[in-house]
């Protein structure tokens, strides 16, 4: 951390003086129309001002060098005009240390750079000869020392345009002049060098591992491009268009950077703070070469041109490049974030589009598409919560693809929840951004969406569930008044067929024993038949009147008129309740409608479970009446040879689906079940139907004691 507060203080002084001084040298001092500032401005500038900006933002070891590298080039450019304006310097006996500064400041630049490339985008590399090579890539740095003492002459830089031939180096050691052929192309030239270390950098592009490839693909494709640019300099130093391709490349080398920043992490900068920095760093080249463009053209037009038309060209060109630059900001940040403007338009319309949706899939598919193509998403899942708040397991609505390879169903990268109040209504889950990180901002938005939209699910899921409640109440009617027909006729039938036709047997008895008394033929035997019949007939009424309402339901309450079934029953059978749940009284209508319930229960469990033994078990709790009849039968979804289990058999094949998870709804819709579902629901009840474990079944019901007017009227219809 200090270390790098140090490395700017100093260094950034030190290429401001340079670059500060060679363009008041060059572009107003000196008369000529070439001013040379192409150099400085597009070549080290662009790289200056990233490398110090990344000494603000990293500590990492390739940061420092990319920012001695570009302050060393300054350095060296500054030398360039220092050195051609004045020539006569050049015949100073110190001449030749002096010298060391303009070598040492081209090495430096070039053995910097050389090491960044190599080791892109961490700063260090994977083999050891790597990193030996990495090492031999400092030798540029000894070109002062080595030339001071082994060359005979003055050795100048390349890109000065001056030799030096024939300027005496007086402290060269005669003993060591054989090594200046070798220093000239080892340390000189720096061709081994750069040639080491683009051979360090394409191994590792093309020969390195798949991430170290990803890695270092697109550094390396830029230093190769630079390379070729520099060789055609070197051979075609007067073609401009030559010059185009190295300052362009120069360019690309920040820009390959910030692509690293971005893509691997280049720099030790944070996964969460990549687009940000790269966001920053974009922002602040861009204007550094809107800057340099601008000014360009009246720096070099300014021999030729007088004040007002050099603040003229000046002003028409920022015009014109202030379009060009605003696009490439706006490109770069929808490269990073996506189209925030589109994405917040998208946003504000979810409102309208939730409107128009007339059911849950249809307007959680809007949402879900809303989101995607807002916040950037590879896809979206929504997951609806049932009645117990917790997820259903298959998400009910899917935007985009989330299928990975290896994987059913991704885990997902971002969430939040559909919450109504204190109701969790569903979530919404995320997967990655096409782009980047969900940023705090994103994450904020996807909340505030989601608030947004809560309160139209919970409305179209209210709805839907009234709807669903209502077709269902309608279909209850229905069934109790398609069951209290079917009593109707069933009393009918049995009073015709049975207490009927012994009524009018004993009328033409009695007519027959009038006739007989007339003729004096009547005996007391008669009568004791005629008696008998008639007590035969009082005993079948009232065992058809305890069918349709029995007394003892009325005189000893509901624990006493089921076991009085108990007897009747043909498998074993136990009731189970409290002292207070014997003596105590509940409603009419409570009453009458859990003896029923229990008795259309056990029918079925004598029916269909196959059974040995059943219980029914009876407890008050919080204002409710709490029933449990179970069996250790065949139990839910083992049917018996009928095709029915357990207490659901009467259902028909009722399976697992026989337990229900919404109160007051069974999972069947005739039969049995829904006689007890019906019974239930008149009351605001619940019927729960579920295994019993080790085996058979349980149906749990759950009445409330305090039941209203429209319950109490209603017309009861006995379960035959």
């Amino acid at each position: 951390m200090v270390r790098r507060w140090v490395c700017l203080a100093t260094l950034g002084p030190i290429g401001v003086a340079a670059l500060v001084y060679v363009v008041v040298v060059r572009g107003f001092i000196e008369g000529d129309a070439d001013h040379g500032l192409a150099w400085p401005l597009l070549g080290a500038l662009p790289l200056f001002v990233f490398g110090m900006w990344l000494l603000t933002v990293s500590a990492s070891r390739i940061a420092l060098l990319i920012a001695l590298g570009s302050t060393a080039m300054l350095v060296g450019s500054a030398y360039e005009t220092f050195l051609q304006r004045n020539i006569e310097i050049m015949t100073e006996p110190w001449f030749p240390f002096f010298n060391v500064l303009g070598l040492s400041a081209d090495a430096a630049a070039t053995s910097a750079l050389l090491i960044v490339f190599a080791t892109f985008p961490t700063g260090d590399v994977e083999h050891r000869w790597q990193r030996v090579a990495v090492a031999f890539l400092w030798t540029p740095l000894l070109v002062g020392p080595l030339t001071l003492l082994t060359t005979p002459h003055v050795v100048m830089s390349q890109y000065i345009g001056i030799s030096g031939d024939a300027i005496a180096n007086p402290y060269a050691v005669p003993w060591l002049e054989w090594a200046a052929p070798a220093v000239e192309v080892l340390v000189v030239q720096a061709w081994p060098a750069a040639a080491l270390g683009l051979a360090v950098l394409g191994s590792r592009a093309i020969f390195g591992t798949p991430e170290v490839r990803a890695r270092t693909r697109g550094m390396g494709l830029t230093v190769a491009a630079a390379m070729v640019a520099f060789v055609l300099w070197t051979f075609l130093p007067g073609s401009w268009v030559v010059e185009v391709l190295v300052y362009a490349s120069l360019i690309a080398l920040p820009v390959a950077a910030v692509h690293g920043i971005f893509r691997s992490g280049a720099f030790d900068i944070a996964p969460g703070d990549r687009g940000r920095m790269v966001a920053r760093s974009s922002n602040l080249l861009i204007t550094v070469m809107y800057a340099a463009g601008v000014a360009m053209p009246a720096i070099l037009l300014s021999g030729r041109l007088r004040v007002v038309p050099a603040v003229l060209v000046t002003t028409i060109v920022a015009v014109l490049l202030l379009p060009v630059r605003t696009w490439m900001q706006r490109w770069i940040h929808r490269a990073l974030f996506g189209d925030r403007e589109r994405q917040l338009t998208m946003l504000g319309e979810l409102g309208a589009q939730l409107e128009h949706a007339g059911e849950p899939r249809e307007l959680l598919s809007r949402l879900a598409e809303a989101v995607r193509a807002g916040l950037d998403a590879s896809w979206v899942r929504i997951r609806v919560a049932s009645t117990n708040g917790a997820l259903v397991a298959m998400p009910m609505v899917v935007a985009g693809d989330p299928a990975v390879a290896g994987e059913a169903e991704p885990a997902a990268a971002e969430s939040c929840d559909l919450l109504h109040g204190d109701e969790t209504l569903g979530r919404i889950e995320l997967g990655p951004r096409h782009r980047g990180e969900y940023s705090d901002d994103e994450r904020t938005l996807l909340r505030t969406v989601a608030g947004q939209a809560a309160a139209s699910v919970a409305n179209v899921l209210l709805t839907a569930q009234l709807a669903e409640q209502l077709d269902e109440l309608t279909a209850s009617r229905e069934r109790l008044v398609a069951v209290q027909d079917d009593e109707r006729r069933r009393l009918e039938r049995d009073l015709h067929d049975g207490i009927q036709q012994d009524v009018v047997a004993q009328i033409a008895g009695l007519r027959l024993a009038r006739n007989r008394l007339q003729r004096g033929e009547l005996t007391a035997a008669e009568l004791e038949e005629l008696q008998d019949q008639a007590r035969a007939t009082l005993t079948d009424l009232r065992e058809f009147a305890r069918g349709i309402h029995p007394p003892v339901l009325s005189d000893n309450g509901l624990v006493a008129a089921v076991e009085s079934s108990v007897a009747r029953f043909p498998i074993p059978l136990t009731v189970e309740a409290n002292e207070r749940v014997r003596a105590e009284r509940f409603p009419d209508e409570v009453e009458t409608t859990a003896y029923y319930v229990v008795r259309e229960a056990l029918a079925n469990t004598a029916k269909h479970a196959n059974a040995t033994h059943a219980s029914v078990g009876l407890a008050r709790s919080d204002g409710h009446l709490r029933i449990a009849i179970s069996d250790d039968g065949c139990g839910i979804g083992q049917a018996d040879p009928v095709g029915s289990a357990g207490l659901a058999g009467s259902a028909g094949s009722v399976g697992a689906a026989s337990v229900t998870d919404r109160p007051g709804r069974a999972a069947v819709s005739h039969g049995g079940l829904a006689n007890i579902r019906d019974r239930v629901a008149a009351l605001r009840g619940t019927v729960r139907v579920s295994r019993n474990e080790p085996s058979g079944t349980v149906v749990l019901v759950d009445l409330p004691l305090d039941v209203g007017p429209a319950a109490s009227a209603r017309e009861e219809a006995p379960v035959g």
